[in-house]
């Protein structure tokens, strides 16, 4: 990155007022206010350690924000299925009610009191669900089913509309499926398939079931790197991720997106941020993982928690997007 030492070489100028657009690194004396004062950013973004989840596990389902947040269900080993609900506050995870059918689920909501799971699976025995819940903030009601029982879906969307695309039919061996239903709160409509029938890949779309994006995935057991565009009526195919990856996990808008942790052949640490044409690199997860969950407003904050490695995870990152600071000097 061109630095201002390398556009004005190593003076300092002095100034009377600040300059209105200093780049990165440059540095300047203020004489009006007798301060030495200098521009550093965070280019890539970074990730942040939160508070760690109560019980450790992967495809869990998720809802609200990087400050409010909802986790639920999940596997807490390879062969049983929890129903464990628990919310965040910024710092630390509690234990709420739990949901009334234990599964590895899909689920979504805009915050962390109303929340939507949606369908998933359970491996022993080696079942699917079309099962919907809806959370008020305090208990889970079971709702109108999907028409067709999927794991590993995409979705996105709030608790009155939402999207749930993709996914398998049964888990062992899995069958990938291009399916897609569109949810107006009260039931489930089939429209149109995704291009490419996959699961385990990334979402986003926080306006309900007009707008969505699904990122990376796995077609039929090889990761992918596609992405595409959900408009209302039809899945659009758009620029592709910079790495093919299967079990991440995504969050945001559908133009302003955020794919995070996953499988690239190996447990991997791959954050990607999406403009609403083009993916770009930014700083990894601490903890390389695959299957956690994910919710984030836009590509510049969200949350990832939960996931696996040899062993269940716990952990939650933050993510905090590029920023630029200025920085004050003092003489010591």
């Amino acid at each position: 990155m061109t630095t201002y030492k390398d556009i004005r070489g190593t003076h300092i100028k002095t100034v009377t007022t600040d300059p209105p657009a200093p780049v990165n690194g440059q540095m300047w004396y203020n004489s009006t206010t007798q301060v030495m004062k200098g521009l550093t950013s965070n280019p890539a973004g970074a990730w942040a350690t939160g508070g760690a989840l109560n019980t450790a596990r992967n495809h869990l389902g998720s809802a609200g924000t990087k400050s409010l947040a909802l986790g639920f269900g999940g596997a807490t080993d390879p062969s049983t299925e929890t129903g464990k609900t628990e919310q965040y506050n910024g710092s630390a995870w509690s234990e709420v009610a739990d949901l009334n059918t234990a599964r590895r689920t899909n689920g979504t909501g805009a915050t962390y009191t109303a929340a939507i799971a949606i369908g998933g699976y359970n491996s022993s025995p080696d079942i699917t669900y079309n099962q919907t819940e809806t959370w008020n903030g305090s208990s889970w009601t079971e709702v109108n089913d999907l028409n067709s029982g999927r794991g590993d879906a995409m979705c996105n969307g709030t608790t009155t509309s939402a999207l749930d695309a993709g996914g398998n039919t049964v888990s062992s061996p899995p069958s990938r499926v291009a399916t897609c239903e569109s949810w107006n709160g009260t039931s489930w409509t089939e429209v149109g398939d995704l291009n490419q029938a996959r699961d385990s890949g990334g979402q986003a779309g926080n306006a309900g079931n007009t707008v969505g994006l699904v990122s990376g995935g796995r077609d039929p057991s090889a990761a992918v790197a596609l992405n595409e565009s959900w408009n209302g009526s039809a899945w659009t195919e758009v620029g592709d991720m910079n790495t093919a990856i299967r079990n991440n996990r995504g969050g945001g808008a559908y133009n302003s997106a955020i794919s995070a942790g996953g499988n690239t052949g190996t447990y991997a640490s791959d954050t990607e941020t999406w403009n609403g044409t083009a993916w770009t690199d930014v700083t990894g997860l601490s903890t390389a993982r695959q299957n956690g969950t994910m919710r984030a407003a836009s590509s510049g904050s969200g949350i990832y928690f939960g996931g696996a490695t040899a062993t269940m995870q716990s952990g939650t990152e933050e993510w905090t997007a590029p920023v630029e600071t200025t920085v004050t000097f003092t003489a010591s």
